[in-house]
């Protein structure tokens, strides 16, 4: 099936509440874009990498579909298969030109060369722990990616969420050279490690972070050398922060997000939050939730107040302008002055049932469109907004 393409499904949608038109990328299948930690548009070109279920044999839900990888020229909306693997892909990441593709399919993270065709094993999983996404270094010679010890199964609308914090006693952090000479484990913590993140510039710096409900865990966000292995907490937690979703900018630095006492950084279908479920969504009480900006060191530059958290953030090139996915809206956030100013785009109508159905609104690289991922129609759909 590698090889195989699909005609353009595209289309223009307007947005009721807005006016807006949003171009609808896909429309057979489930379709997810990469996680917002990664960038899903290719540098320097015009097409977009993402995973579909087209090519199954059999429709699912979203979280149980079987994916592979395919590029979608954003000129023809020519649709091309990248991958033929006969597990499902739920993981992937890519370098900023679209050569390299990192993936985890089954027990086994692999890396495809675009250009040569070819499918390399980095690391195969047979102790039975869980492998978490792949990122690949900035001169692309290594690949890492967390792995944690079995615990609470993992399923739509934070099933487990609680559970695997408390449960899970072994997580590490392993890198696996590119030219698939072999893997190794670089740290080991006593708890779930997730998010692992290669820095965009420092070929040798990488951050994770100890997964589990924000309100719960004490300290979030960890920079690894990896060199040295040191590690060190990047922004100390004080008694009422709540930090998550963590990534870089393009120019090295840290992003993170802080909603204050008693949120634990999720949202279910039902708009609620997974395991704070008494606290709603936008009661921040006295706290004045804010975004922040770290250096590579984890030293605070800047925050910035805002009127209240979205669900993920994703910067612009600038990162002065963020996109947002509140609980019914795409929104545009200006943090370029002293106050933050929020736009709506659009309303987004996804469920939130699962991390397939999240919208990760995420930016190209030249801040000229916005991609996002919605199962408003019933499958998850990828939705382009061009600025």
């Amino acid at each position: 099936m590698i090889g195989t393409t699909w005609p353009a499904e595209d289309r223009s949608v307007r947005d009721e509440a807005t006016g807006h038109t949003l171009r609808q990328l896909t429309s057979v299948g489930h379709n997810v874009h990469l996680y917002f930690t990664d960038n899903a548009f290719d540098r320097g070109g015009d097409s977009i990498v993402f995973l579909s279920d087209r090519a199954a044999t059999e429709r699912q839900a979203a979280h149980l579909a079987h994916y592979n990888l395919f590029r979608l020229d954003l000129g023809s909306g020519l649709i091309t298969q990248l991958t033929d693997e006969p597990e499902p892909i739920r993981k992937a990441t890519k370098t900023p030109d679209g050569r390299l593709m990192a993936y985890v399919a089954g027990n086994a993270v692999k890396l495809l060369d675009c250009v040569r065709g070819e499918v390399r094993i980095l690391h195969e999983e047979r102790t039975g722990y869980k492998l978490g996404r792949p990122s690949i270094n900035a001169d692309a010679r290594f690949v890492g990616f967390d792995r944690n010890e079995p615990a609470a199964a993992y399923g739509p609308n934070y099933s487990g969420f609680k559970e695997r914090y408390y449960g899970i006693k072994d997580g590490r952090i392993t890198l696996a050279h590119a030219d698939g000479s072999g893997s190794f484990d670089i740290f080991r913590d006593t708890c779930q490690l997730a998010h692992f993140q290669f820095s965009p510039v420092a070929p040798t710096l990488a951050m994770f972070c100890h997964e589990g409900p924000w309100h719960l865990v004490s300290q979030r966000i960890w920079l690894l050398d990896a060199v040295s292995r040191e590690v060190r907490p990047a922004f100390r937690q004080g008694e009422q922060d709540s930090v998550g979703h963590e990534f870089w900018t393009n120019d090295g630095n840290i992003f993170f997000d802080n909603r204050g006492p008693g949120h634990d950084g999720t949202i279910t279908s039902a708009r609620t939050q997974a395991v704070a479920s008494t606290v709603g969504f936008h009661d921040h009480g006295d706290f004045q939730p804010y975004v922040g900006l770290l250096d590579e060191r984890g030293e605070l530059l800047r925050s910035i107040p805002m009127p209240t958290a979205c669900n993920h953030y994703h910067a612009d090139p600038t990162a002065r302008l963020l996109v947002g996915d509140d609980v019914d809206e795409i929104v545009l956030i200006d943090i370029g002055g002293d106050a933050a100013q929020t736009t709506t785009l659009c309303m987004h109508g996804t469920s939130w049932h699962g991390q397939e159905t999240h919208c990760h609104p995420t930016w190209s690289w030249d801040g000229g469109r916005i991609l996002f991922a919605s199962d408003r129609s019933g499958e998850v759909q990828l939705y382009l907004i061009e600025r």
